[in-house]
């Protein structure tokens, strides 16, 4: 099978839903002309013109307004946040209208847009530009998020989130845009809340988020050696969650360890631990649920410093051989 650039697979996946559905449109900040920050609209604004591509002002809360007022009136909007962490100047928007329209009128409307954002460190962009802010979005209910970790599951549910009639956060890590896998050609979905095994194991659950499921899947090559098999589970979607294939791999193995980039106060690590713990998968743990995330720091623009702020592969490494070990 071909191979395509996370990008490249959700260039893809942009293409073919505005050709196959003329409601479909992509606004944002430099999208047009310039194709985008990470280059994931380009070529579009030749190919489908500047009523279907166009730039926007630099104001999120304007991208996620006219979003919801487009998604409102029959489109399908889908917005792109230059970086993760100004989507913080369209929480209103996001909170009190995109996620409560469709409760507040009975179920008579709906909000069918999509709004993507880059987030996550490891560029040098500092503490403005490295955020990873995805938990704020699963505390809202009305809101739907998702974490592509991959080519394949990156143009997938993209489509899966545009054809969805409620709102959905797209968080994309910009170290995977770069990252190549297997892409169909054809118009697939990934179905949203449905969860992956991403490599299967039995001697510990390793649940991890975007970039994170590809530090898990290094780490897991590494211990194989030693005898250690990790299992790797990939929610995909933080919100709804398909939960009953992460408590399945529990009671497989006995051991738990939750991986994310965010901060570990308020993380999304806390609440799949709190899943875990108030299931029966709590019976057949062997071993304290472990989470490794990013420090309570903002990102440091120092590029050590940067590194050490977030899990590496060698921190997941660590860690799961510990679990596995019983040295916990």
């Amino acid at each position: 099978m071909r191979e395509l650039t996370y990008a490249e697979a959700l260039r893809e996946g942009l293409r073919q839903a505005m050709s196959a559905d003329e409601r479909v449109f992509v606004m944002g900040e430099d999208i047009g002309v310039y194709g985008g920050a990470f280059g994931v609209t380009s070529g579009l604004l030749q190919e489908f013109g500047d009523m279907r591509v166009f730039d926007t002002p630099i104001s999120e809360a304007v991208i996620a307004g006219a979003c919801i007022g487009a998604a409102l009136s029959g489109m399908r909007p889908v917005g792109e946040i230059q970086f993760m962490d100004f989507v913080t100047l369209s929480m209103e928007q996001l909170v009190l209208q995109a996620a409560k329209i469709r409760y507040m009128f009975g179920g008579k409307t709906s909000v069918p847009m999509v709004l993507r954002m880059p987030g996550g460190s490891g560029t040098g962009a500092a503490a403005q530009h490295s955020e990873s802010l995805e938990n704020w979005f699963v505390h809202v209910p009305g809101l739907k998020v998702v974490m592509p970790s991959n080519p394949y599951d990156a143009k997938g549910l993209l489509l899966a989130a545009i054809d969805d009639p409620n709102p959905v956060i797209f968080i994309e890590h910009k170290l995977l845009y770069k990252t190549k896998g297997s892409v169909p050609e054809d118009m697939y979905r990934v179905p949203l809340s449905s969860t992956r095994i991403a490599r299967e194991g039995r001697h510990v659950t390793v649940v991890a988020t975007s970039i994170m499921v590809n530090r898990a899947l290094e780490a897991a090559t590494t211990l194989a050696a030693e005898g250690i098999e990790l299992e790797v589970v990939d929610p995909r979607t933080l919100t709804p969650l398909d939960e009953e294939p992460i408590l399945a791999s529990v009671r497989k193995t006995g051991k738990a360890l939750i991986v994310h980039e965010a901060p570990g106060t308020g993380g999304y690590g806390g609440e799949l631990a709190a899943r875990i713990a108030g299931s029966d998968a709590f019976d057949y743990l062997e071993a304290p649920i472990r989470r490794l995330t990013g420090l309570d720091t903002p990102i440091p623009y120092n590029r050590n410093l940067e590194r050490a702020a977030v899990p590496q592969v060698d921190d997941i490494t660590r860690e799961a051989r510990k679990l596995a070990r019983g040295e916990y």
